[in-house]
């Protein structure tokens, strides 16, 4: 009996074939275009919620006389920053390494508000370009979990 079951729903289901052809092309032609409108809206999406996202170009190279180097090594569980007195207004390239495992260096200003921030990283040194617009006291904290001390590996930076 499930034999003939079968039987009769396939026979039946190749003469169905002819009829859902033309139902078929059109809902094709429909799938390819609603593809396509995804992925340009993806594409769109993509740029307009980048484009603001507040990125120094890391690759451009400035003068002796444009910018400020402050070197950074993170240790467990203190910062070696110098200098720690920088200008306002002129950029400053951080050159964040580390000496132990991983740290977060993260820079707060006065509201404890994320200004940059960047990985310090063991045999590695990233580099940090920022321009303090304003002179004020600003935070260094560590940002990611690095031992048992961790929370107190808090330095300052001063920005004239």
């Amino acid at each position: 009996m499930i034999i003939a079951v079968f039987y009769f729903v396939i026979v039946n289901s190749k003469e169905a074939e002819a009829d859902y052809q033309s139902v078929t092309k059109k809902w094709y032609g429909f799938r390819s275009k609603w593809f396509l409108f995804l992925i340009t809206l993806g594409i769109t999406i993509t740029f307009l919620s980048l484009n603001p996202f507040p990125l120094p170009d890391q690759k451009k190279e400035y003068s002796s006389s444009e910018y400020q180097v402050v070197t950074v090594d993170g240790h467990q569980w203190y910062w070696n920053i110098a200098p720690v007195t920088i200008k306002a207004g002129q950029p400053v390239e951080f050159q964040v390494s580390a000496a132990d495992v991983n740290h977060g260096f993260g820079i707060y200003d006065e509201n404890l508000k994320l200004v940059a921030q960047t990985q310090a990283m063991p045999g590695y040194t990233n580099k940090l370009i920022h321009t303090f617009d304003k002179p004020g006291k600003f935070k260094i904290l560590c940002l990611e979990y690095c031992g048992l001390a961790h929370h107190a590996m808090i330095s300052e930076l001063t920005v004239e």
